[in-house]
């Protein structure tokens, strides 16, 4: 890739994310939509492998489809109503038709086929870009409209993504595609608690992009792309390793770690709201997900591979964890004694 391409697609990501998260007016969301869609196409698509160039176009295809969505929807209800202000979207088939645009920008089931293989055919930190910084913007856009989406529409979306994202995930062995279905599973639990408390879908979203980020840097550091490679790499980088046990288990949801904190505000306002069978049926949903985790888990740390007598322990090499993969890693790991505070601000 060009040396000046890099500084200009950030560039334009940060102007398109900066662009929609701030404006007020549909033409403008869109615009920002736009400007991120294709910014992050040429970093897909940056291997010129035949995998990649075919997720650069599944993913050009239907975020271009959703945009057109948005486009639509925001125009229907300009027309029924005058307004092209984002939170005054008042007219049925309006958010009908922005729910389904959302939904299919996101992932969320069931728009979620293109994201695991785009996932799949992107490098490492580009899908985690895709996990989390290009979810950030339409997100803003469904918080903003929070109040005339229909609760129960997104409930039943969020409880079969959770359910798909958790039963998907069991039989993969690639660590994208593992990923790409945590993150389905992730957005069911934001989804379902969307229209209720805006803030805490919020602070879910920041805590799952924390975790999920320090997991793909964890796997971007010992380049380990499928389960046999994070099996092999315990004797190279063991500390990053037992790390990136303790962040799987806390994206996974298991106390006392991080993970644990989103889920456990998540099911007490879903009690509170009067939804006890859907925080019932949302929190067993989880345990599909919890399996593959564990699985990543004892893949990473507790099994070691066969080795031959001569093989020399690599214990000390060069792959030293940065500072941003340190900072994110703590942070994914030990702020649940916080809650006290998150919960008061929520």
């Amino acid at each position: 890739m060009n040396p000046y391409a890099t500084p200009i697609v950030t560039f334009s990501l940060i102007l398109g994310t900066t662009i929609t998260i701030s404006s007020n007016h549909w033409i403008l969301a869109w615009t920002g939509l736009e400007i991120n869609t294709l910014a992050i196409i040429p970093l897909i698509a940056k291997s010129h492998h035949p995998r990649a160039v075919e997720a650069a176009t599944k993913y050009f295809l239907t975020q271009a489809a959703a945009s057109a969505l948005v486009l639509f929807s925001s125009m229907t209800n300009a027309w029924a109503t005058g307004q092209w202000d984002i939170t005054q979207m008042n007219h049925p088939t309006s958010c009908l038709l922005l729910t389904a645009a959302i939904a299919i920008k996101l992932g969320l089931v069931p728009f979620h086929f293109w994201f695991p293989e785009v996932l799949q055919g992107s490098p490492l930190m580009t899908a985690l870009l895709l996990s989390t910084l290009m979810k950030f913007p339409p997100l803003t856009l469904l918080l903003l409209t929070s109040k005339s989406l229909n609760p129960a529409l997104l409930t039943t979306m969020a409880l079969a993504s959770t359910a798909l994202g958790g039963w998907m995930g069991l039989n993969q062995t690639q660590t994208r595609k593992i990923l790409a279905f945590s993150s389905i599973s992730h957005l069911g639990w934001i989804a379902i608690i969307l229209v209720y408390s805006p803030k805490l879908a919020l602070l879910t979203f920041y805590l799952y992009a924390i975790m999920t980020s320090a997991v793909f840097m964890a796997l971007n550091k010992i380049k380990a792309l499928n389960l046999t490679m994070i099996l092999t790499s315990w004797t190279k980088t063991p500390v990053l390793n037992a790390t990136l046990m303790l962040m799987l288990l806390s994206l996974a949801g298991l106390p006392p770690l991080t993970g644990f904190m989103p889920k456990w505000f998540i099911i007490q306002e879903l009690t509170k709201q009067e939804m006890t069978p859907a925080a019932m049926a949302i929190a067993m949903l989880s345990l599909l997900s919890l399996f593959f985790y564990l699985r990543l888990a004892y893949h990473s740390t507790i099994t070691l591979p066969p080795n031959s007598s001569n093989h020399m322990k690599q214990w000390y090499t060069s792959k030293t964890p940065s500072t941003p993969t340190a900072v994110l890693a703590s942070l994914s790991i030990l702020l649940l004694p916080l809650s006290p505070m998150m919960h008061a601000i929520v």
